[in-house]
């Protein structure tokens, strides 16, 4: 029977880790999408109309092209900043080890992550006071979500890079007293 749910876990990871490089790849392609089409938009004005997903800046493009190129900055940051996590999600997937899972490497990719989901908070919060700050001196509305779940999931990635740091440590220790 434990051989079985030992099976069983490591297809769930297997099945989680092909999951999560579909998503990898989806959120690179959308980054990609609008760090593209934004490129485009530079040169030809026209582009703006449709910048990605039918998101129209032409009227901010129109009103000021430096704020243009920070506001399309933001939204372009944070795909970037979920596919980098999703990128540390797949090698946690790669580094686990059924047999001895916590590592040192675990650990230190959970803090990372628990950094990054606390990167995409703060874009978002700025993207969002930024859309306001636009919407407020120009003639468009612009919006832009706060991702405040990313504040308590970077919490809880944190404490569960702290309980593995612990779990490695009590790991060294009952080797060295076998």
């Amino acid at each position: 029977m434990a051989k079985s749910k030992k099976s069983r876990t490591a297809t769930i990871l297997q099945v989680m880790q092909v999951v999560t490089w579909i998503v990898y790849i989806g959120l690179s392609i959308e980054a990609g999408a609008i760090l593209v089409s934004f490129g485009v938009s530079l040169f030809n004005f026209q582009a703006a109309e449709d910048l990605h997903l039918g998101l129209s800046l032409k009227h901010l493009l129109d009103f000021d092209r430096r704020h243009y190129i920070a506001y399309v900055s933001l939204l372009i940051a944070v795909p970037v900043l979920k596919a980098s996590l999703m990128y540390q999600v797949i090698q946690i997937l790669s580094k686990v080890k059924l047999e001895s899972p916590f590592t040192l490497d675990v650990a230190k990719i959970l803090e990372k992550m628990s950094m990054t989901l606390i990167g995409v908070w703060i874009v978002s919060l700025i993207g969002h006071s930024y859309a306001k700050w636009l919407t407020k001196r120009t003639p468009e509305s612009f919006s832009f979500e706060v991702l405040d779940e990313y504040l308590l999931i970077a919490g809880l990635v944190f404490i569960l890079s702290q309980v593995f740091r612990r779990g490695v440590e009590i790991q060294a220790e009952n080797d060295l007293t076998v």
